[in-house]
Parts: C-alpha cells; structure tokens; sequence
C-alpha cells in the first residue's frame, strides 16, 4: 500500500487556536483532524502514515526555519505522497501549506496536493507548483474536499490518465499539453465556434486563458508650490516596524500591515526600529533604519519646506512572496484610513 504524510495546522490538530498559532514542528503517527476524512476516502489504497502539525504565525513569521524544521521531521520517513490542508479560505494556513509542500516537491520529487477556497492568497502564489483543489470556504467543506485531494492522490500514485485542471477540480498550473479533439476538427472551426458562443452570450471554454492584469492609472503631477503645503505619508514594503514587531507582520507572504507613531522623531533610532523582512540582507537596516523609511531626510525636507508636513504615522508591510490579492487589500484598508486623514500624498519605499 501506498503511504502519505499530511501537514496541518494547530487548529486543525486539536492542539489550540490563535493562542497556540506559535506551536512548533510537530510530527505524530497517525491521522488527525482532517486527515481521518482523507484516510477514509484513500481506504486500502494510501496509508496516512503520520501528520505533521505547524502554527501558523510559527510558519509565517520563521518560514526558513519552520522549513527546515519540517523537513528534518521527514527524514527517514518513507512516503510516497503529501497532502497538505485542506486550507479553506484561511490565509495563513493557505500559506503555509503551499510553502511546505513546494519544499517538500523540492526535495523529495513526489506528488503534492492541498485544497483551497478560491480566495485564499495561497493558490495565486502556489498553484503553478503544488496541485490545489477548489475547496470551500470553511471547514464545512472539509469531507468533499479531502476526498477530492484523496481521489486524485490516488489517480497520480496508479499513473491513471490525467485531465485537464477543469476536468480534476484544481486551479490550472500553466501547463499546457497537446491532446487530439473528438472527430479531429481543426482549430479554426473551434476559434470560429467560441466566437459564436461568446457574441451569442452562450458559455464556452477556451483554449488559452490570458490572465487579467489591474492596471492602476498614474496619478495626476503635484507642483512643487502644492507639495510644500501638503502632509506627506511614509509608507514603506521593507518590513521596518519596532523592535519586537508588536503587530507580528509575517517576514513573507505578508497578510498584515502597521502603523508607528513618529511625530515627535527626527529620525528612527537603531535598536528601536528593526527590519523582519525575509527577503534580503538585514543588517544596513537595522544599523540605519532610516535607508528604508527616510524621516531624517523627510524631515530636512520639511525644514527647507519642499513639503508641507509629515503624517504623524508610518506604514509598513513586507513585500516579499505577497499576493496581489493580500497586497491589493492591505492597500485599500492603508488608503482609507489616509483619505479620512486628509493625506493626498504618499511615499512609496520598496528594498
């Protein structure tokens, strides 16, 4: 019999909530949680072996530790496939389970399979590497989707012929791959009949999907006489936030935002102010964290008054491994609280 490990999170586990969203690497025998409907639904085909259980915040806060961490669990265990989630339509755990089980393709090259609601961040950054089913929203779904991923865990591991994404029920990776149509008709006559369909409002398929791109139109100019009126706002993607990161924004795949106070600061003092950003080297930030959120230079600016003031709040997020999606919305929220402020302009500073 074919054998499998399943990652899931602390919640799922049983072992607690938000509370315990810091638990460490776990690995137990056995199926727990969801992974008894999964164990059900692969009866006498795949053996869920045993489950391995991360916190959330644990994952999204040391990604390249909890990894690794993970991985090492694996050592030694012999497995032929991984299942990880369902994950729903929870950010975090959607997150997590598409970082683990990339890694775990990685290193092991063997199939790996989660579940996800179409709006979790995890299927824009992971469906090109992991397979992932459609899932619901909540854990209601979670006996249809578990035997979804349990299903095709079984097609994979037998080499049964596979069908397109639309077929299976997963987001489509990119991968293109030739097959003759029914009756051989030529692809001018299917081009010429989606048209149809399309103009006569009726449903179809197409063949070569193009993603949609949102594209955000430039912002009218400001003069240099309006600048020297106007509050500026510092709003910055390198991860600064106060030492401890009291909001615990992730170091990657960030789904959270903050703000720190700085109207009586000429400048962010190191040692104060620190970098979680995972994805470059951070010791100039943290030596200066001003390289990344410039307030000594903003202020001289205000000094000379080439600007008219400096909002009384930095933002700050981590842009590395984000989503469109998440950075879309953390934009929005940042944006509304801004407008009702009164700020119209903005200093955006990447790494």
């Amino acid at each position: 019999m074919k054998k499998a490990i399943l990652y899931i999170n602390q919640f799922f586990a049983g072992v607690g909530g938000e509370e315990d969203a810091n638990f460490k690497p776990e690995i137990r025998e056995g199926a727990l949680g969801p992974g008894l409907a999964l164990a059900k639904a692969v009866e006498g085909q795949i053996e869920i072996t045993h489950t391995v259980i991360c916190g959330d915040n644990y994952m999204g806060e040391n990604l390249e530790v909890a990894t690794k961490e993970i991985l090492a669990l694996l050592e030694g265990k012999k497995f032929d496939i991984f299942f990880a989630g369902p994950a729903f339509r929870a950010g975090r755990y959607g997150v997590a389970c598409g970082e683990i089980s990339k890694a775990v393709k990685a290193k092991y090259d063997i199939p790996v399979i989660s579940s996800m609601n179409d709006e979790n961040p995890g299927v824009e950054m992971f469906k090109r590497d992991v397979y992932i089913f459609k899932g619901g929203a909540s854990s209601r779904a979670a006996k249809d989707d578990t035997a979804a991923m349990g299903k095709f865990g079984i097609k994979l591991l037998n080499n049964e012929e596979l069908y397109p994404a639309v077929v299976e029920g997963y987001f489509g990776r990119g991968v293109r791959k030739q097959v003759f149509t029914e009756n051989n008709v030529l692809a001018t006559d299917r081009v010429f009949d989606m048209l149809m369909k399309k103009i006569n409002g009726a449903d179809y398929l197409t063949e070569l999907v193009i993603p949609k791109k949102d594209l955000v139109p430039i912002a009218p100019a400001v003069s240099k006489e309006e600048l020297s009126k106007m509050e500026v706002v510092i709003i910055n993607s390198g991860g600064i936030v106060p030492v401890g990161n009291p909001d615990r924004i992730q170091s990657a795949s960030a789904t959270k935002w903050g703000k720190y106070d700085i109207s009586k600061m000429d400048r962010l003092v190191a040692g104060e102010y620190q970098t979680i950003h995972a994805g470059f080297d951070p010791a100039a930030a943290n030596s200066d964290p001003n390289r990344i959120v410039p307030l000594d230079a903003m202020r001289a600016f205000e000094k000379e008054k080439k600007i008219g003031g400096i909002f009384k709040y930095f933002y700050s997020t981590v842009g590395t491994g984000t989503t469109q999606a998440e950075a879309a919305r953390m934009a929005r929220e940042i944006a509304a609280e801004l407008k009702e402020s009164g700020i119209k302009v903005a200093l955006l500073v990447s790494t």
